[in-house]
């Protein structure tokens, strides 16, 4: 994602009334760094975090950027599973402990009072030597004790006992608040979680829609609406501060963002979530809600739309689709309001009614974009069995000039994206593509995703490997005409590619000794 997502992102979390943000890893690039500086110079009521390795340069490069937070937090880690430890690290057990003692005292000494510290592979752990290290970190100054199950291999009464041996058996313990992180390999994340917390701990790291490494983190919603639904009862009165009304939100944001759709049968936020389709269930729904619903889609933003008071359409004004899209989670400005009303204008003249699901795509569209350097102008397509497909394209650059090209393809939609390629001038290979329709009809609305990848010369390495490996760049765009939205998908990534290579250039794309890779 480039800095201003990550910053747009950061401020729905907020709204959500999140306590941590973990904002990145400003060792990973001068983009990763800035992006974190932003978000702690500006997010105010949230512990703003920096993640980094256990070593002097991560730790000093994550304090620069957040020292701006009014809560700073450094969050460091060190393997210690067996199998990390001689296959990874190849240090011995005494040799990790001083090294997550001395670090976590470095980053202390750096002025940063709140310093969370995790043991890399917790799950796979000796007890015993989890018990010693964390003994010697809460010495050190360690505020916070993050226990992660990195592989995702407990089950979760294993990781429930797990913090409740650390709670009982680390001296020192009491002074700090015990964290889980919980990885989804076997589909348990969500349950290791709310285990964890239900043994003892007080913080939760999770992913607004479960995204992360291999099959992702515990989901926030999953969790948050887990403990609003069942903590009083049966988690011991657990509850968090979080406002759901702002998770719809802040899942189509991360989903437009990252370009990793949610998948439709997703828990709390998927597209079928509060969809009845049984007849027994339909039936049931229709006397009682609550026969089949445990949560209310309003609970976390969602309006349904055969319940919405207000019906869309082309004689609509701004002030009417200004408070649908408040209601619905989207508070825009004049400028963001005025561009999707015409969007809005549009659709509506050629559709009776305009749905939720409609203005969600229309939002998306013009709001959850990149930073512009490329616009589509006009376009136009000619195609069909009597030839070969056409498409003439006109685009704007960032200083407002105009270029138009003409190319052959094998569709309308390969034409057209030859065309800008002939624009834009810039290898990209086209990975993944998708389209969607938002809603039934032969009017709908329909939203294209694509996945590409940029010329290997800005082809950064791994964190851990420095190996190189491809970075990808998703875009997304939204409209009645599927050729028209396909080409907005298409240039939206490629804006996302262009305005990473300028703040990437190929030389320090490659592994060298004063930047420290990591993974994307």
């Amino acid at each position: 994602m480039t800095s201003k997502q990550k910053l747009d992102i950061a401020r729905q979390l907020a709204k959500l009334g999140v306590d941590v943000i973990e904002a990145g890893f400003p060792a990973a690039s001068k983009d990763d760094f800035e992006a974190v500086k932003a978000i702690a110079e500006e997010i105010g009521n949230a512990v703003i975090c920096g993640l980094s390795r256990c070593n002097e340069k991560d730790i000093r490069t994550a304090w620069d950027a957040v020292k701006y937070a009014k809560r700073p937090r450094i969050h460091t880690f060190i393997a210690t599973s067996p199998i990390h430890m001689e296959y990874k690290l190849r240090k011995s057990k005494e040799e990790v402990v001083e090294i997550a003692r001395s670090m976590v005292t470095f980053a202390r000494s750096l002025g940063c009072e709140d310093v969370e510290f995790s043991p890399e592979d917790a799950g796979r752990s000796d007890r015993e030597f989890l018990y010693q290290i964390l003994e010697e970190v809460i010495k050190a100054g360690a505020t916070t004790l993050n226990i992660p199950d990195t592989v995702g291999i407990n089950l979760p009464s294993e990781f429930g006992q797990l913090i409740a041996d650390i709670k009982a058996n680390t001296p020192g313990i009491e002074n700090v608040i015990i964290s889980t992180h919980c990885q989804n390999d076997l589909g348990l994340s969500t349950a290791n979680t709310l285990a964890g917390a239900f043994s003892g701990a007080r913080q939760v790291e999770v992913t607004i829609n479960g995204i992360g490494e291999r099959a992702g983190n515990a989901s926030l919603e999953e969790v948050v609406m887990a403990i609003k639904c069942r903590g009083e009862h049966v988690l011991g009165g657990l509850y968090t501060g979080i406002n759901t009304k702002h998770i719809t939100m802040a899942s189509k944001m991360v989903e437009d963002y990252s370009g990793l759709q949610v998948q439709p049968h997703k828990a709390i936020v998927g597209a079928n979530a509060f969809a009845h389709e049984s007849g027994i269930h339909q039936d049931g729904m229709l006397k009682h809600k609550g026969t089949y619903e445990i949560i209310a889609p309003e609970d976390i933003g969602l309006e349904r739309a055969n319940e919405a008071g207000i019906v869309l359409g082309k004689l609509s004004g701004r002030h009417a689709l200004r408070d649908r899209l408040k209601e619905l989670g989207y508070e825009l400005d004049d400028q963001q309001l005025g561009n999707i009303f015409w969007l809005f204008k549009a659709v509506a003249e050629q559709k009776k009614r305009v749905t939720d699901a409609d203005l969600i795509a229309l939002v998306s569209d013009e709001v959850f974009q990149p930073e512009t350097v490329w616009k589509l102008h006009d376009l136009q397509v000619t195609c069909g069995t009597l030839g070969l497909s056409t498409a003439t394209v006109k685009l704007t650059d960032a200083d407002g000039e105009e270029h138009i090209a003409c190319a052959v393809g094998t569709g309308p939609v390969d034409s057209a994206y030859k065309a800008v390629d002939l624009i834009v001038k810039e290898e990209a290979t086209l990975m993944e593509y998708s389209m969607n329709a938002v809603t039934e009809g032969i009017d709908a609305i329909a939203t294209t995703r694509v996945l590409i990848r940029g010329e290997n010369k800005h082809t950064p390495t791994h964190a851990l490997t420095d190996e190189p490996f491809e970075r990808t760049f998703s875009g997304s765009g939204a409209g009645m005409d599927i050729v028209v939205c396909s080409v907005k998908a298409y240039i939206s990534a490629l804006n996302k590619m262009l305005a990473f290579k300028r703040r990437v250039p190929a030389k320090a794309a490659s592994s060298s000794p004063d930047r420290t890779p990591v993974s994307a």
